[in-house]
């Protein structure tokens, strides 16, 4: 069975939300592209709860995450995702309006694997999704089947523990 290219975008602005799906697309860069449009769902969907139960096993190959969203915002699920030492490996890219000096010193500092500001217009816009789809769908090697986990964050049967 081939590798499962899954991408979870965390946006809550719909005009985002169409112009990212749009752009990776293009390229067919995921076989899925997952969408949640607050951090609530972003933390639903990755631990497999919620709406989110049933959903297929496995991580998506990077998380799309927007800083400013309703219920939980993206420092608060960077914090949490990258605290928790079965997923802190799941590629996070922000894509956001925010410019402020404070989001991107403490996305990096939370461990944030790039930060990136939302271009104002369209076709820089598309242009960046893309690359980023690029990179992280077709070209970034995600870490060896052997540190795959269960979702309760155990080592699965015959892989090595850390």
């Amino acid at each position: 069975m081939g590798t499962l290219n899954r991408i979870l975008l965390a946006e809550d602005d719909p005009g985002d939300v169409e112009l990212t799906l749009a752009a990776l697309a293009e390229y067919n860069l995921a076989n899925e592209i997952v969408v949640v449009r607050d951090g609530v769902e972003a933390l639903d969907y990755v631990y497999r709860r919620g709406l989110f139960a049933d959903r297929p096993a496995g991580n998506p190959v990077v998380i799309l995450l927007d800083l400013k969203m309703p219920r939980l915002d993206g420092l608060q699920v960077l914090r949490q995702l990258k605290a928790d030492a079965a997923l802190r490996r799941i590629p996070i890219v922000t894509l956001t309006s925010s410019r402020e000096n404070y989001d991107l010193e403490e996305c990096y500092r939370l461990g944030v694997n790039a930060y990136v500001v939302k271009p104002v217009r369209f076709t820089e816009f598309v242009e960046v999704v893309k690359s980023l789809g690029v990179f992280w769908a077709l070209i970034n090697e995600p870490p060896p089947d052997g540190d795959r986990r269960s979702q309760s964050g155990q080592p699965l049967p015959g892989n090595r523990k850390d």
